[in-house]
């Protein structure tokens, strides 16, 4: 298992640390980030894994009994009900490892993640440039 003083340099050195059977899970959860959000760049920030598309994506962590995956739109009403079903705090959700986990959800969640990034995006851009044209 992983301690805390282990410093990572990518997702590849996170998921080592890991008994197999969790890194399988782990692995799995990238893929499925990198199916929904293919342009995503992966990277490692607060050391756990972290993908970013037009800012910060989504991270995913492992621990003992559970996988973390945030931020999670918890107040969302297309996943409010679905992410009712799962721990965790405000922005994030935890998947027991002794559940299958609900990939098809992760994705889902990715894509609306990417969406609202882009529109902030746009909306920060928009404003950038009526500033400039004062």
């Amino acid at each position: 298992m992983k301690t805390a003083k282990q410093i990572y340099t990518n997702i590849d050195e996170y998921i080592a640390t890991f008994p197999d059977d969790v890194q399988k899970v782990l692995q799995k959860i990238r893929s499925t980030i990198r199916k929904a959000a293919p342009k995503a760049e992966e990277t490692i920030s607060y050391q756990i894994p972290t993908f970013k598309l037009n800012g910060y994506l989504i991270y995913f962590a492992g621990y003992q009994k559970h996988v973390s995956v945030y931020p999670a739109p918890r107040g969302e009403k297309e996943f409010k009900k679905e992410l009712a079903a799962y721990k965790g705090g405000k922005g994030t959700v935890q998947f027991p490892l002794d559940k299958p986990v609900p990939y098809e959800l992760i994705s889902r969640l990715v894509k609306y993640r990417a969406k609202k990034n882009l529109e902030r995006v746009k909306v920060e851009t928009t404003k950038k440039r009526e500033a400039s044209h004062g």
